[in-house]
């Protein structure tokens, strides 16, 4: 009963939406369309690629190959277009793959063909200013990439329009943050926090958005024809930076704060930060950038700097802008605002109240400031932290561990030395490889051949946590929780539905949601007196956001009027 009276009031709101959209359109004549730049120069278009060894292509100096550790390293360099174009052509079959990852799971995340197509349009509609908040030198980059992205997907738009769009996902994500899409950790040591005084940074990007989506990591080493080399993690089809280091030993990564739903679009905040990324050498230059640029949502930007020494966070509003500094030798960024600009705003407040971030904020403290000094491994044992405060167990894959198990990337940077470590999957836990960037940048542009560009002796082992039974049941636990969701509607056998019930709560019997499934199944059955005894089960744990119990405990009051109303 709940179930529908939600989808039918999801149902009015699209509609209305809808008709908002398509008045809007008419009335004010938007041309929804976007036209790529027109580059001078389309000789770029004529370089062919070339297979000289296994798993390893070259376009002129650039190339790219799978490493040894899974990842896909890519290096290019020249003008704008020319980038975007070799990039494109290196990695034809990794954008298509990715645009597929992306569809597929947006399309189980919203499985209402009518809506998807409603939030196309309306997507389109949003954000048909979108080239303007957008610096010609990436628009042109964008294009080059476009040129090899797949026609398979033309149904959503062209090849320009789709990837110029996908820039802006991130912030998106923003407004579909009860799908947990969003929700990143960052933080840096630097001084007795760290155990030669040097500045590190770790952060976990837990950008989900299924487990394909992260199968085809790029890391990324770019030499622009302007500013910085940099180097960051991408993915086919992307020219924004959510985690990079430059030449300068300037490194950025973003964190999502709370926003209002936008009604309009700004500058994505990918953009920003690789703008930020190619052009900045020092934490004043990052925040001048950074305030010169309208963004549609709100966002921490945690800057770490080797010609200031330390780690700052740019909290980044579309309407105001705050400089986050410490006096201490660490700083952490999680999802909520900190600095006094923000800090009374009621959204802020809100987020803090019932979202898990205030909670993930407050055990990074823990890690960093219990223990001893740390070094790229410690940094690396704290991104794999998957406890609850004080160390207690709240479920594997809790929103509220640092390691939530669903990181599309994990990374550590050093950059006084020029060294990053990048996680090989699965999520944070798989080790790290480790990158010497001035080596790659000095000595391997050009390459001929297959080359092990890896610092081999500087690499991080996988955590214990991986082959682990715990693992394994965790593996296990994510299969039974697709099952357990659609066996409502299926007419197998109950005895057998049960049984599975009972496999997925004893292979994370202290998550929440284990309980919770539990509960909805049998409430679908008409078994309120076994759905009471789970939904409490589910709120005497460790509960992430304020709405998932909230939800829980409405399923619970009307399970109660039911079992009342039988008695009578």
């Amino acid at each position: 009963m709940m179930m529908r009276k939600a989808l039918k009031k999801l149902f009015v709101v699209v509609l209305i939406l809808f008709f908002i959209v398509v008045i809007l359109t008419v009335w004010f004549q938007i041309d929804t369309r976007v036209h790529p730049p027109v580059p001078a120069d389309l000789s770029a278009t004529e370089l062919r690629v070339e297979n000289p060894d296994q798993d390893f292509y070259t376009c002129g100096k650039n190339w790219i190959q799978h490493g040894n550790s899974g990842l896909w390293e890519l290096y290019i360099e020249g003008k704008p277009f020319e980038r975007g174009v070799i990039e494109g052509k290196l990695t034809k079959g990794l954008i298509e793959k990715q645009e597929q990852a992306f569809i597929s799971q947006i399309a189980e995340l919203i499985p209402s063909p009518s809506y998807l197509k409603f939030l196309k349009y309306f997507i389109y509609w949003f954000n048909r200013d979108l080239e303007d908040y957008i610096p010609e030198e990436y628009r042109k980059e964008i294009y080059g990439i476009s040129l090899s992205a797949s026609d398979k997907f033309s149904f959503i738009g062209t090849n320009y329009q789709r990837l110029l769009n996908y820039h802006s996902a991130h912030d998106i994500g923003h407004a579909l943050q009860d799908l947990h899409m969003v929700g990143c950790t960052s933080f840096g040591v630097w001084g007795d926090r760290s155990k030669d005084g040097s500045l590190l940074i770790g952060r976990n990007f837990d950008f989900y958005v299924g487990d394909k989506f992260a199968e085809n990591k790029i890391v990324c080493f770019e030499k622009p024809d302007q500013g910085y080399p940099f180097m960051m993690i991408t993915w086919g089809g992307m020219a924004g930076a959510v985690s990079g280091m430059n030449e300068q030993g300037l490194t950025v990564t973003i964190n999502a704060a709370k926003s209002d739903i936008p009604w309009s679009s700004r500058t994505p905040i990918s953009i920003l930060t690789r703008e930020i990324l190619q052009y900045a050498k020092n934490i004043r230059e990052a925040y001048l950038i950074a305030e010169k640029r309208k963004t549609f949502v709100s966002e921490s930007i945690l800057v770490g700097s080797v010609a200031d020494g330390k780690a700052v966070i740019i909290e980044k509003s579309p309407f105001k802008i705050s400089l986050v500094e410490t006096q201490e030798n660490y700083i952490v960024s999680a999802n909520h605002f900190r600095s006094a600009t923000f800090m009374s705003d009621p959204k802020n407040l809100k987020d803090i109240k019932d979202n898990a971030s205030l909670y993930r904020y407050k055990r990074v403290l823990q890690d960093i400031t219990n223990d001893s000094p740390v070094d790229a491994s410690g940094i690396a044992t704290i991104l794999s932290d998957r406890s609850g405060l004080n160390g207690a167990s709240i479920g594997m894959g809790n929103e509220k561990a640092i390691n939530q198990l669903i990181a599309h990337h994990s990374i550590i940077f050093d950059p006084a030395r020029h060294l990053v470590w990048v996680s090989n999957g699965p999520w944070q836990i798989g080790g790290y490889t480790c990158y010497n960037t001035y080596k790659i940048f000095h000595n391997f542009a050009g390459l001929h051949r297959r080359t092990e560009i890896s610092e081999q002796d500087k690499l991080i082992p996988p955590d214990s946590f991986l082959g682990s039974e715990d693992y394994k049941r965790f593996i296990r636990f994510r299969e039974l929780r697709k099952e357990v969701k659609t066996m409502s509607s299926s007419g197998s056998n109950e005895s057998l539905q049960c049984s599975l019930i009972r496999e997925l709560i004893s292979t994370n019997p202290d998550f929440f949601e284990a309980y919770s499934l539990s509960g909805d199944y049998f409430f679908s059955k008409n078994r309120p007196d076994s759905a009471v005894f789970y939904y409490k089960k589910a709120l005497g744990k460790v509960i992430p956001r304020e709405n998932e119990r909230q939800k829980i405990i409405e399923k619970l009051a009307e399970c109660l009027v039911q079992l009342k109303k039988k008695k009578t």
